[in-house]
């Protein structure tokens, strides 16, 4: 288990201080400006928004698209095994004529 240091990051204005492992430090710091990013665009010029609001309507939007990222990869995996079955059975109906 690594050792974590305390990494403070920045969102929306506000600071927040997050134990970390070192090597994940870099990640981390990528993750919160990216969710700054995001919850600045969803405040927009509303800035009497409640953080909270805009804080969960962000995170539904990340989960939404890692949610479909994860269905296109789950796809893409059967797919691919589909088609590598499919040179297995060419292969095994290959083998079977030529013996």
């Amino acid at each position: 288990m690594s050792p974590t240091e305390a990494v403070s990051v920045r969102v929306l204005d506000r600071e927040y201080t997050v134990g970390v492992a070192p090597e994940e430090r870099d990640g981390l710091m990528a993750a919160a400006r990216l969710l700054d990013s995001r919850m600045r665009e969803i405040r927009g010029a509303n800035r009497m928004a409640a953080v909270d609001r805009v804080a969960i309507l962000a995170a539904l939007n990340l989960a939404h698209e890692l949610q479909q990222l994860r269905e296109s990869d789950s796809g893409g995996a059967r797919t691919v095994a589909d088609v590598v079955q499919a040179l297995h059975s060419r292969l095994d109906a290959f083998d079977s004529e030529t013996r």
